[in-house]
């Protein structure tokens, strides 16, 4: 989920790391800000409509949430929200967002919401597309991705067939690089070493227990992982938010105080007492879109994975759900976990320095354990274990789908049981270099993705405008689905 952070921070040191990152950062958000300008602020003009049908549907509208047919191997459209918010809710919304404030201050967190504003149009963007492209596989299963509206979308403009396969394979390549690491091994060391911190548990036995339950998912596929993450990222949200807000009403007379210095240290304004807030704009600058786009991938081209496996047959829609889980994992998650941080007592509002000598997932569980007592940093161990297994079994889907493409569907099933395996060896080992390599990995995937959204761009302000004009404006037009078919027809000759 963290992808660019070793690709800004590890490669070739620091300094030329950053040098490499700036202008991946300057890319990704700069795709944000043209998709949100062609689709003429969509997330902010049609807010009551995409609101209405994504989360303010799944209590009115059945579609949303029914189940497809045993036999259907299509998923539902909540059923891919919570598969996506899986692998994208996990340690960085914990551990990340408390290495922001800490090194960029409060401020940081401002322009992580900035970035998270803009983002929602590069993931939505990712979706119409991907469901656009889609295709159906041997086994009548939908495949979507980057992969493929690189291939079929980039590579059906002239002169760009050829390198429109090329980016296709290297996106696969990266992902499957990508999920053994960012997506399966950190995960679960993370959840190892909280649990032996917070309950004494060797690594050994967690990684033994974890490899089992995610054996019995994962080999199931994706209708398995679906069905089981329906039921937990829900309850995981719902606990993890429960907990920030009880923190948040305890220290309710600090969020006006928060806010303000969220405020002046994401402008490098005078504090009260002559200082400047966090640790200056640039770090709050740097560190805010850092995060926002580690925390909810948008533009990593990773979750359109899943969702392009939706049973939804109209781009927008899905696109729509893409905003929400943008909205979802930055805006409510890592902004709650931010405010009870910063509400704590455990940083001082007025300079921005951080009080206490913990950092990252200690320093959240010491907030938390203010008001909890010793439960706090339970508390924080129990939600990296859900947050971090839920990656883990998002990302064996994403792994899966570029392995399918480099090698086809047969031999999907090697990919899974090595994928399980590799858990035990991420409970067990030091595995520095190989989280360096897999966040680089995680974040290259990024740069063949935005080259296919960038070149796309018309495709989705086509697509989009068509739909605003057939379901806002009442338009007796032909809805822009022929693509899909036509392109399934294709498809289903070759195989």
């Amino acid at each position: 989920m963290n992808g660019f952070l070793s690709l800004i921070e590890n490669v070739n040191g620091k300094v030329n790391g950053f040098v490499w990152g700036l202008p991946m950062l300057i890319l990704l958000v700069g795709t944000g800000i043209l998709m949100t300008v062609l689709t003429k602020c969509f997330q902010i003009s049609h807010f009551r409509h995409w609101i209405k049908n994504t989360i303010g549907g799944i209590f009115k509208d059945s579609n949303i949430t029914s189940h497809t047919a045993k036999e259907d191997t299509q998923i539902s459209q909540f059923q891919s929200l919570c598969t996506a918010l899986a692998a994208t809710i996990g340690t960085g919304n914990i551990a990340g967002v408390a290495a922001a404030i800490v090194s960029g201050g409060p401020g940081a967190i401002f322009w992580m919401w900035v970035v998270a504003f803009f983002g929602m149009m590069t993931n939505f963007s990712e979706n119409v597309l991907g469901i656009y492209y889609r295709r159906r596989n041997e086994k009548d299963e939908w495949c979507g991705g980057a992969m493929y509206y690189l291939k079929d979308g980039l590579g059906s403009k002239k002169g760009c067939k050829q390198i429109g396969a090329v980016l296709a394979v290297l996106f696969s390549i990266f992902c499957v690089m990508a999920s053994f690491g960012i997506g399966n091994m950190s995960q679960i060391n993370s959840i190892a070493i909280n649990m032996n911190t917070a309950f004494h548990i060797p690594a050994i036995g967690t990684g033994i227990v974890l490899m089992i339950i995610a054996g019995l998912v994962i080999v199931g596929g994706l209708k398995r992982i679906a069905s089981v993450t329906e039921k937990l990222v829900p309850f995981m949200a719902v606990i993890y938010l429960i907990g920030a807000i009880a923190v948040l009403v305890v220290n309710g007379d600090q969020l006006g105080a928060v806010f303000s210095s969220i405020i002046k240290g994401a402008f490098g304004m005078k504090a009260v007492g002559g200082g400047i807030v966090g640790s200056g704009v640039a770090y709050a600058v740097q560190w805010g879109m850092k995060r926002g786009v580690f925390s909810n991938e948008a533009g990593l081209g990773s979750s359109v994975m899943v969702h392009s496996s939706s049973n939804v047959r109209e781009p927008v829609i899905q696109g729509m759900w893409g905003i929400f889980e943008v909205f979802a994992d930055t805006i409510i998650v890592c902004s709650l976990t931010a405010f009870a941080v910063l509400s704590s007592g455990l940083v001082d509002l007025n300079t921005g320095e951080v009080l206490s000598e913990n950092v990252s997932t200690a320093l959240v569980a010491e907030a938390f354990s203010t008001v909890f007592g010793r439960f706090g940093a339970a508390f924080i161990a129990i939600a990296i274990l859900f947050f971090a297994f839920s990656t883990v079994l998002g990302w064996s889907q994403y792994g899966g789908k570029g392995f399918e493409y480099l090698f086809g569907t047969k031999a999907v099933k090697y990919y899974r049981v090595l994928f399980v395996v590799f858990i035990l060896v991420g409970a067990t080992m030091d595995l520095s270099l190989a989280w360096d390599l897999s966040d680089t990995f995680n974040g290259m995937m990024a740069i063949p993705n935005l080259i296919g959204v960038l070149a796309l761009s018309g495709t989705v302000v086509k697509i989009t405008g068509n739909y605003v004009d057939r379901k806002l404006k009442g338009k007796d037009i032909k809805p822009m689905l022929s693509a899909i078919d036509s392109i399934q027809e294709i498809h289903e000759n070759e195989i």
